[in-house]
C-alpha cells in the first residue's frame, strides 16, 4: 500500500514538471540592443506583439505607444496625488459658483452622487482629445531625435545641452518609469 502511495505521488508530482522545449530563434533577436533592453530581464515583450516577422516600422509605432501612454499615466498619477494633497484650482468651476475642490477625488469625481456634471466630463475628453491631436504627435521633419520626441523642434528645455550618454539614460528612465 505504501509503494502504491509513493508511486501516486511520484507521478503526480511529474505532472507539473515543465515540459521541455526546443529554443527557437525569433526576430526578437533584432530589437535586443534597442532603448530599454536592460538587465535583469532583457527585451521584454509579454504579449507577444513582435513575434513572428516583425518590422522596424511595426516596432516604433509600439515604442511610440508606449511612450506616450507612459506620459499620460504619469501625469495621471501626479494628478491624483496633488489633488489628495489638497491642492485644487482657485476659483469656480461653473456658473452656479461651486469650486473646484468641492467635488470629491479620484474616481468618485466621475461616477457618484457629487460628480463633476457630464457636460464638465465633456469638455475634458475634448480637451484631452485637442491635446492628442495637436500637441502630442511626432511632426516628420522637424528635427525629431526619437520615436516620442514631441518637441517637434519648439520646446527645449535643455535636452539639446546633454550628452548622447546622459540622453540614453534619461530615455532608459523614462521607458522603465512610464
Amino acid at each position: 500500500m505504501k509503494t502504491f502511495i509513493a508511486a501516486s505521488l511520484i507521478a503526480s508530482a511529474a505532472a507539473f514538471a515543465p515540459a521541455k522545449s526546443a529554443s527557437s530563434s525569433t526576430s526578437l533577436k533584432a530589437f535586443e540592443d534597442e532603448l530599454g533592453a536592460q538587465p535583469p530581464l532583457g527585451f521584454f515583450d509579454p504579449f507577444g506583439l513582435l513575434n513572428g516577422d516583425c518590422s522596424q516600422e511595426r516596432f516604433d509605432r509600439l515604442r511610440y505607444v508606449e511612450i506616450k501612454h507612459g506620459r499620460i499615466c504619469q501625469l495621471a498619477f501626479l494628478g491624483q496625488i496633488v489633488t489628495r494633497g489638497g491642492l485644487h484650482l482657485p476659483g469656480s468651476i461653473n456658473y452656479a459658483g461651486d469650486s473646484f475642490d468641492s467635488f470629491p477625488n479620484g474616481v468618485a469625481a466621475l461616477i457618484g452622487p457629487n460628480s463633476i456634471p457630464t457636460a464638465g466630463l465633456v469638455q475634458i475628453v475634448a480637451f484631452v482629445g485637442f491635446l492628442e491631436c495637436a500637441f502630442m504627435r511626432d511632426v516628420p521633419g522637424t528635427g525629431n531625435e526619437f520615436v516620442g520626441d514631441f518637441r517637434n523642434g519648439f520646446i527645449d528645455y535643455g535636452w539639446d545641452s546633454f550628452d548622447e550618454e546622459t540622453k540614453l539614460n534619461k530615455g532608459a528612465i523614462e521607458l522603465n518609469q512610464g
